[in-house]
């Protein structure tokens, strides 16, 4: 008679769920409690830039965007951040990168600059959104970033020369059409002759400033209507300056029109207020006509979007 082979216990494998993670790896958004100095930094980076802007930026025509892309940047980057946690990728080095973000905000400060200040305080939280969640993550929020560049008018003494070049441009198209339509107008530099009235073309108006703002908000709109169709995207961001252009132009004749007609108080006074945020309707409204138009063409062609 054979015994029976005694039982060979053969040891467990260790579970995978208990082996340590990879450094730097898996960790996700926990890691915001090592980069807790950097997060208290940005906040002393962003308090004082965002009262210097609702004082000096808000308080004038130029600015006067810019609540509108506050609110619109803060639910973008809210959506898009909504699935970060999921997100692969490492985390990477932030203390050296923070540091032309912190003299950008110092250059600003001591300058008076306030857009460079604001531009160095984004570029700090894009640096500690990559300490913490990773490059992928970053990838995922670069148009949130860039949009909320914006709320800020860009320096006069950086758009200064296209600025006045503009306004020469507008000054002469507003003209010709007016005095196609049979009106008496004259121009002369960047002043207008309509009648007895004299009107002055103002930066806030006609200047470089109301030309990016009117290009990031019609950004937002191809941001998310068309990110994941390349050429319906590309094709629309091309006509966004031409439109923005269209938008302006079309503000000046109205002004000149509303001045001939209803008197230089009402031009310069309710109707020149809400004549800003009727521009931007009106230059999103031209935006969506085009983008239904290539969708038509599209379709019609059987050509992918």
């Amino acid at each position: 008679m054979f015994n029976a082979p005694a039982s060979v216990r053969v040891p467990a494998a260790p579970d995978d769920a208990a082996a340590p993670a990879p450094r730097g790896e898996g960790r996700g958004w926990r890691a915001w409690g090592d980069y807790w100095f950097l997060a208290i930094a940005i906040l002393l980076f962003l308090l004082p830039v965002a009262g210097a802007m609702v004082r000096e930026s808000w308080s004038t025509e130029q600015g006067a965007q810019g609540p509108l892309i506050l609110a619109s940047g803060l639910w973008l980057l809210a959506h898009e951040a909504r699935g970060l946690r999921a997100l692969p990728g490492k985390r990477g080095p932030a203390a050296a990168a923070m540091v032309p973000a912190a003299l950008a905000v110092v250059f600003g400060r001591v300058t008076g600059n306030l857009w460079v200040d604001w531009a160095g305080s984004l570029g700090a939280l894009a640096v500690l959104l990559y300490a913490v969640a990773g490059g992928a993550a970053l990838r995922r929020l670069w148009f949130p970033l860039l949009y909320l560049l914006f709320l800020v008018p860009i320096p006069y003494a950086i758009i200064g020369p296209l600025t006045h070049a503009r306004k020469l441009w507008l000054s002469g198209s507003a003209v010709d059409l007016l005095s196609w339509a049979r009106y008496d107008v004259a121009y002369g530099g960047t002043t207008l002759y309509i009648d007895q009235y004299e009107l002055l073309i103002a930066d806030a108006c006609a200047g470089m400033n109301s030309l990016f703002s009117l290009v990031a908000i019609g950004g937002f709109y191809i941001y998310l209507r068309h990110r994941d169709r390349a050429r319906r995207a590309i094709f629309l961001a091309m006509t966004l300056v031409p439109v923005a252009i269209f938008t302006n132009l079309l503000r000046v004749v109205l002004l000149m029109l509303v001045t001939r007609h209803w008197g230089d108080a009402v031009a310069q006074g309710v109707f020149h207020d809400a004549i800003g945020m009727v521009m931007f309707a009106t230059m999103l409204g031209t935006l969506v006509l085009l983008d239904l138009a290539a969708a038509a063409l599209t379709d019609r062609r059987g050509m992918p979007a």
